[in-house]
């Protein structure tokens, strides 16, 4: 079974940055297209970065020239480098496949909180 697991949220200031790491278990990691879904309170969960399998990538206008999404297929991982985080961005984020489909089941996410 598939385990998604998020990493390198935490609390900061406006104007600041985080680096998220996903990890996914298994081998099918460099066959499937990624995304960095966020879900604040109170909202439906959202798509803000995908990367493709040959690497090609796309953001959500809220967050496009200040999140870079990157993948490392040795590693298995995907991230998402946040710079110039606003209130706005605060949310859990989330990896899974992209295109979604059925998808992978949900990890348990990490929080990003951006507040003064």
């Amino acid at each position: 079974q598939v385990q998604l697991v998020e990493s390198g949220g935490g609390l900061v200031q406006p104007g600041g940055s985080l680096r998220l790491s996903c990890t996914v278990s298994g081998t099918i990691f460099r066959i499937y297209g990624w995304g960095w879904y966020r879900q604040a309170p109170g909202k439906q969960r959202e798509l803000v970065a995908t990367i493709a399998r040959d690497h090609s990538t796309n953001l959500s206008d809220s967050v496009k020239g200040r999140f870079t999404i990157s993948r490392d297929n040795f590693k298995n991982t995907v991230y998402l480098q946040l710079n110039d985080l606003k209130p706005e961005d605060t949310a859990v984020y989330y990896c899974n496949v992209d295109p979604l489909g059925s998808g992978f089941e949900w990890g348990q996410g990490t929080q990003a909180t951006v507040s003064s």
